[in-house]
């Protein structure tokens, strides 16, 4: 089994958009969505839910009302302003969005009045959609510990890629360069970095790419919209090529992308446009790049 992972040094490059096309395209596949704190891939892919599993992950601190004697030594310890009085009752409170789960409170409150209970941040899902089996996520608001879902997310996938004796595990990973991007590139086979021809775009590449190369994954890159900056396109390409990067092609703008995704498709799927002849010779260079044998001879 192979993984790749789709990535992008910022949101909105289109890389969830990609991943639904190659998903189109590639037979016995495992998708996974690892952009738990903004997941998208539903909307396209319209899974049916089979399996549903709460996320429990970390601690919240909890005063106990009828406990609290209104000392305040909390609120003085809380470095996160979570704590707050109540005017009413002059008890204090603990807002959930604003607890970091670190415990002061619990150890120092003199009444002992403040409980610590397991957090609720999300859930996880195991689906069907039109393309095979996926695996993704959702974050409850403010919640912590989105790189441990991310690696949750992960396993399940392997887990059920084996399973289903899958070809392919195809994973939409998070934007940027924090703790969900490194939990889902962490021992892939390959990385697909999708990047536009802007500055904020070029920069944000760079570091990505940094980060494969620290992390010692493959990577390639393909640019989305080049056509509408042609010049920075062809610089972004020569420093990925000089990164050490395989750049696989490029999309060109198009609104039959747009088309597709109100018609809740891919824009494999829905064809017709440049868009889809492009992201269908990348596909076929990346799945030459990642086949078995090509890995073979690589190592």
């Amino acid at each position: 089994m192979t993984e790749i992972v789709i990535i992008s040094g910022k949101g909105g490059t289109g890389k969830t958009s990609l991943t639904a096309s190659f998903a189109a395209l590639a037979p016995k596949t495992v998708v996974a969505d690892c952009d738990v704190d903004a997941a998208d891939l539903h909307l396209i892919l319209a899974p049916r839910i089979l399996q549903r599993t709460d996320f429990i992950s970390g601690h919240e601190a909890v005063i106990r009302g009828d406990a609290c004697t209104g000392c305040g030594t909390c609120r003085t310890l809380c470095r996160f302003e979570a704590v707050s009085r109540n005017g009413s009752s002059g008890r204090y409170e603990i807002g959930p969005a604003g607890c970091e789960g670190c415990g002061v409170c619990v150890h120092f409150c003199p009444a002992k009045a403040i409980d610590f209970p397991q957090r609720l941040c999300g859930e996880w899902y195991v689906s069907e959609t039109r393309f095979g089996p996926m695996v993704h996520a959702r974050l409850g608001i403010a919640a912590e510990n989105s790189g441990k879902l991310v690696s949750l997310v992960r396993k399940e996938a392997q887990r059920l890629a084996v399973e289903r004796e899958a070809d392919l595990l195809l994973v939409d990973g998070p934007p940027g360069i924090g703790c969900p991007v490194i939990a889902s590139i962490t021992g892939v086979d390959l990385v697909l970095v999708v990047t536009e021809p802007t500055r904020s775009g070029k920069h944000d590449l760079e570091r990505v790419l940094r980060l494969a190369r620290h992390f010692k994954v493959p990577a390639c890159v393909c640019v989305n919209k080049w056509d509408i900056n042609p010049e920075l396109t062809e610089q972004i390409e020569n420093e990925s090529r000089l990164s050490g990067a395989t750049v696989l092609g490029r999309i060109p703008y198009d609104r039959t992308v747009t088309a597709a995704q109100i018609a809740g498709q891919s824009a494999t799927e829905y064809g017709g446009g440049p868009a889809s002849k492009a992201i269908l010779e990348i596909w076929e260079t990346l799945r030459r790049m990642a086949s078995p044998t090509n890995k073979r001879r690589e190592s």
